[in-house]
């Protein structure tokens, strides 16, 4: 990329300068730092391009979010009020620079449960549309396919795999319907929920904010940050509600995006390792990948101690 005709498309500043090469890797995309007279930027490069259109509800979210003080990178337009730009032939977008610590989901559960309460109050116009990564099952013949399919690549994965079967396809049991949709985040993993350099916390990666339940996304931030501590899960639950939090986790149905992404997520990355691609170039991370599940898998008898951490009933 022209690091100068970049920073002239988003009115950036002078003296142009790009990083060597790019200084984070994500599932989605690449991200290179650009340096200008004006400051520091982060420059997102998707794997897919997307059109404005796509991206409409997500960006005005994450604007909105800000504008109420959630910590998040500001949004850098281009001079004519677009999110996107074609530079040298690559599809691009603009953040202000934030220093990043790496991934840790054991960061203070209070701080992570009152900004997660903050942006459950951020209301827009547009809720957009449900994704069904979210609120799908896998489904039984599904996971008995990809057992199959594994064992037959000779996958290292695939007998740990088909020993949770059981579990996972009981747990799409839980899945119910989000009774109350509004704007969320959808991908507050711990990848997007990062420690900063300066003892707080930054919220990246909103591009697949969409519509929710406020309290089936505070089910998946429970388990996330919780794990198999109950005392993590009541301070981020205590500080939610204290922040203003209008969600609550008290039946087992509000774990229910946790289960429809955990589930999509072990598919795609079975997937991948099957059919290595763009996003996970080679079967050492699609192995990595589902690993994050096989190695701390969500059963019911954890998440019915995270529900009754909090108060709530293990009964549907």
């Amino acid at each position: 990329m022209d690091a100068v005709d970049l920073a002239r498309r988003f009115a950036l500043g002078g003296a142009a300068r790009l990083s060597d090469e790019p200084v984070a890797r994500g599932k989605q995309g690449v991200v290179w730092r650009l340096e200008t007279a004006d400051g520091r930027w982060a420059v997102k490069v998707p794997f897919h391009p997307a059109r404005e259109d796509e991206v409409r509800v997500a960006t005005a979210f994450q604007e909105a979010a800000y504008a109420a003080g959630v910590p998040t990178p500001q949004v850098r337009r281009t001079a004519e009020g677009d999110v996107f730009a074609a530079v040298a032939g690559s599809q691009v977008r603009v953040y202000e620079w934030v220093d990043l610590l790496a991934p840790d989901p054991t960061i203070d559960p209070a701080l992570v449960g009152a900004v997660v309460a903050t942006m459950h109050q951020v209301a827009v116009t547009d809720v957009g549309s449900l994704d069904p990564w979210s609120v799908e099952p896998v489904g039984a013949d599904r996971w008995d396919q990809l057992v199959e399919q594994l064992r037959e690549a000779g996958a290292p994965f695939a007998g740990r795999l088909a020993d949770l079967r059981d579990e996972l396809v009981a747990l799409e049991s839980w899945i119910e319907r989000p009774p109350l949709l509004r704007t969320c985040h959808r991908d507050l993993w711990a990848d997007n929920v990062v420690p900063t350099a300066d003892g707080g916390v930054c919220v990246i990666d909103w591009e697949d904010s969409g519509p929710a339940d406020p309290s089936q996304e505070l089910g998946y931030v429970l388990f996330e940050f919780g794990r198999t501590d109950p005392g993590r899960a009541r301070a981020l639950a205590d500080a939610y509600r204290e922040a203003g939090g209008p969600g609550t986790v008290s039946r087992p149905g509000h774990f229910s995006m946790l289960i429809a992404q955990l589930g999509h997520i072990t598919e795609i990355a079975a997937t991948d390792w099957l059919k290595p691609n763009v996003r996970s170039p080679d079967r050492a991370d699609s192995a990595a990948w589902i690993s994050e599940v096989l190695d701390e898998p969500h059963t019911r008898d954890l998440l019915e101690t995270l529900l009754r951490a909090v108060g709530g009933s293990t009964s549907a």
